[in-house]
């Protein structure tokens, strides 16, 4: 074998259309908002009905008062519709909107990344304008950019249910109110569903049901892995990050502290070594075999190589060292490495790693999930997702039913290969085939989701965005990612 050598992007969606009828359309928005006293009783009876077995118990929330401002809604918006923003106590910048005609419904959004670094405004407007869907679809949203960046879960679910309360406290209470949350955002959304969702018999839960778009819903334990792999084996392949004249450090670091390297930096090095940003046939046949080898290995598409490697760089640093102190979450002591042009000598050559348990504890507490989700969910992923494999949804399943929950999973396919956005068509007919299960008791199937795609409205494009395939099911994470 050759040897020694997410911001996500999105498109304009304009189409305004009339939403389908809802349970509640019409409501006086404003109307019914809830008390100060009233909103901390309910938040103490969330408190009180915590499962057990979670390992962050999230402080009684404070009595919410309505933040932010009127603002002109971003390009995209369902026309006519209110917009406020603002930054909550806590540090995160939010959006609330409410479009015009409004049936009842909110969408509580959880973005992905996570970013690194501090708050940013932009993001969260960002999120709101990729996302215009949901009010051009007559629902309202309330979504959070989080009060910090990095790999903290719970700290984001934690920011997205304040989402939902700064909400309640502008318009009033919702009929039905839907987490939403995409990519990593999947995970955040999920560990508020269980968080704060399992309330006393008789307790109105704050969400009324869950949808994951493109989930990273491996947990901290499982998400991860393949990312260290991918360090590894690029090292011995390419032997540049890092180069042989810089300092030597752990892999499962990401960076040393305090390192210079930038983005663009990487991706040259990776372009050096692979020829990766080229067309194949501007590639040596040395840089080919390179990338061949380090794809071939990982299991990862070549238009994701630079993306993978930087999230392997920079989340790593912000795990270890943001997180867990300078200790180490991840390991690859025997793990074989299969797919190269000559595998002995890469496993021979290859970096091990032993994660510290208690490290590795530690970020299961945050990161993973446990299944002990209330209300129904309903999952879409993309068979050729280049970003979160789609066999993460077979750990999802299994986390579902070890929690109680498999009877709440609708675990939907499509044909595409896309991470970041798949088709507004696709994102009505799951939410809108969600709101049935929770409203009517009519569990959806895979085929009756494909099939509410198909019959959507024209301004939703469903001839051209509906390519769910009922029939796929994902093989175990453990096909793809070696287990260790």
């Amino acid at each position: 074998m050759p040897v020694g050598r997410e911001r996500e992007a999105h498109g304009s969606r304009s189409s305004t259309v009339r939403p389908e009828p809802e349970p509640g359309r019409g409501m006086k928005v404003g109307a019914g908002a809830p008390t100060i006293a009233g909103l901390a009783s309910a938040a103490a009876l969330f408190l009180l009905a915590l499962p057990a077995a979670c390992t962050h118990v999230p402080a009684a929330p404070a009595p919410i008062e309505a933040r932010g401002e009127p603002r002109p809604c971003p390009a995209g918006v369902a026309a006519a519709s209110r917009c406020v923003a603002g930054r909550d106590d806590a540090g995160a910048y939010f959006w609330l909107v409410v479009p015009p005609d409004w049936g009842g419904t909110l969408v509580v959004h959880s973005h992905g990344g996570p970013e690194l670094g501090a708050p940013k405004a932009e993001r969260a407007e960002e999120d709101l304008q990729r996302w215009s869907i949901w009010s051009r679809a007559g629902y309202a949203y309330a979504g959070s950019g989080y009060r910090q960046g990095g790999v903290a879960v719970t700290s984001a679910a934690e920011d997205s249910e304040r989402a939902r309360r700064l909400f309640i406290a502008r318009f009033g209470m919702p009929k039905l109110t839907i987490m939403h949350g995409q990519s990593w955002g999947a995970s955040v959304a999920a560990k508020a569903a269980e968080l704060f969702g399992n309330v006393p018999a008789g307790a109105k839960a704050p969400y009324d049901g869950v949808l994951l778009t493109s989930g990273v819903l491996g947990g901290g334990s499982l998400s991860y892995d393949f990312r260290l792999d991918l360090r590894v084996v690029y090292e011995v392949v390419c032997a540049n990050h890092p180069l042989p004249a810089e300092p030597a450090y752990p892999l499962w670091q990401g960076l040393p502290a305090g390192t210079k390297l930038n983005r663009s930096e990487l991706a040259g090095r990776v372009d050096e070594c692979t020829g990766v940003r080229q067309p194949r046939e501007a590639r040596s046949a040395a840089q080919q075999a390179r990338l061949d080898d380090i794809t071939r290995v990982v299991h990862i598409p070549e238009r994701s190589l630079i993306s993978h490697l930087a999230r392997a760089t920079w989340d790593f640093q912000d795990i270890a060292f943001a997180r867990l102190g300078g200790r180490n979450a991840f390991g690859n002591e025997g793990v074989r490495y299969r797919g190269s042009a000559d595998d002995d000598a890469l496993n021979a050559q290859v970096a091990r790693y032993r994660a510290d348990p208690a490290a590795r504890s530690a970020f299961a507490a945050d990161a993973d999930l446990d299944g002990r989700i209330a209300v129904p969910v309903l999952t879409v992923h993309a068979i050729d997702d280049p970003t979160a494999f789609v066999e993460l949804e077979s750990v999802f399943r299994e986390t579902m039913q070890n929690g109680g929950s498999a009877g709440r999973l609708v675990q939907t396919f499509t044909d595409d290969h896309e991470h970041s956005y798949l088709a507004d068509a696709e994102y009505v007919a799951a939410m809108r085939s969600l709101i049935t299960w929770v409203t009517r008791g009519e569990k959806p199937t895979p085929e009756s989701v494909a099939g509410r795609c198909a019959a959507l409205e024209p301004s939703f494009e469903p001839l051209r965005g509906c390519r769910f395939r009922p029939d796929f099911a994902p093989m175990p994470l453990a096909s793809r990612v070696p287990p260790r």
